[in-house]
């Protein structure tokens, strides 16, 4: 069928993938982090008490002190491509256009900061995605960032008059695909190491311990992934924490503690890497990286070594394109 002359223009009907990671503020300065760490938390995902308590709490101590220290950290993590989140997010979005042929764009966004998910989706709508793939990137389910990234992209969802069909990307924490991708890269990357590490620690970003009690399985699929990763290196694995704030119970034990205990103990030398985070950031690279690097010299050990996520490495590439593949079935006949 020939459409009238003066027809809106039709776009050939694509596919859209959206991969979604956590955010960044747009610069390493006090004023970019406090926009940033206000709308972080502000989500009732994120900080779960009630906003009568919270907001006076956020607006009057946390984003009055907080910002020039986080600040602080990112100037220690950015690089010349901007936030290292960001700039790896983009490389694997860029890394994955074309897989499933020409008919699939493939985008990125971040759900605090920019580019933002309504607008992306928006430019994927425009560009005749009718069909896209919410992809969140964190292999372990948690309300605070799976179910929230989705969130966001229903909101937009929301104000749009003609809708894509939509398809969310289910959590991946125990696909053999991502454990495998995880065993290749870690076992490379102790191997080059200068040293034999007497432990090997997986740090996953932490959650309140009240998430666990309320039904989230996060700290479950952690547990899995650390335990599946464990039998397939055939070596022990200690599972830890990172990222504690405020006052509540987090899920333990905390990554700097067990550092400091590992070399009370007597290791002298350790290898750290987060498998919870799709792309290196700050709490990896400065948190991990630097921080924990000093916590574990300070308490006696002799040699520590950050091992890189899996980033837009091969296997974190090929791991990416058979999970997001698996859930493109149906709506495109490329492999």
């Amino acid at each position: 069928m020939i459409p009238p002359a003066d027809h809106p223009a039709i776009p050939p009907r694509k596919v859209g993938v959206l991969l979604i990671n956590l955010g960044t503020p747009d610069a390493p300065d006090v004023r970019a982090v406090r926009r940033y760490l206000a709308e972080f938390l502000s989500d009732r995902r994120v900080v779960e008490i009630p906003l009568l308590i919270w907001q006076p709490i956020l607006r009057g101590v946390v984003l009055v002190t907080r910002p020039k220290k986080s600040a602080h950290a990112y100037e220690q993590v950015w690089t010349e491509a901007g936030s290292p989140l960001a700039a790896i997010t983009k490389r694997q979005s860029a890394a994955l256009q074309g897989a499933w042929g020409p008919d699939v764009l493939v985008d990125w966004a971040m759900r605090y900061g920019n580019p933002a998910i309504a607008d992306r989706l928006a430019a994927l709508k425009a560009a005749g995605c009718e069909r896209i793939l919410l992809a969140p990137l964190y292999p372990q389910y948690c309300a605070a960032t799976t179910a929230t990234a989705n969130d966001k992209a229903f909101e937009a969802l929301a104000g749009m008059r003609w809708q894509p069909a939509i398809r969310t990307l289910p959590p991946y924490h125990d696909d053999p695909a991502y454990i495998d991708a995880l065993k290749t890269v870690v076992e490379a990357e102790i191997a080059a190491l200068p040293f034999v590490p007497d432990a090997v620690v997986a740090s996953f970003h932490g959650m309140p311990r009240r998430t666990l009690q309320m039904g989230d399985p996060y700290h479950c699929h952690c547990q899995k992934t650390a335990r599946l990763l464990s039998e397939a290196m055939g070596r022990e694995l200690h599972v830890a924490f990172q990222s504690r704030f405020g006052p509540a119970k987090w899920l333990g034990p905390a990554t700097d503690e067990e550092l400091v205990r590992l070399a009370g103990e007597g290791t002298r030398k350790v290898a750290v890497f987060a498998p919870g985070f799709s792309a290196d950031c700050l709490e990896t690279l400065e948190e991990l990286a630097i921080r924990g690097r000093e916590d574990f010299l300070a308490a006696g050990g002799t040699e520590f070594a950050y091992l890189p996520c899996l980033n837009d490495s091969a296997p974190g590439i090929d791991m990416l394109h058979d999970v997001i593949g698996r859930e493109l079935a149906g709506w495109t006949g490329a492999p």
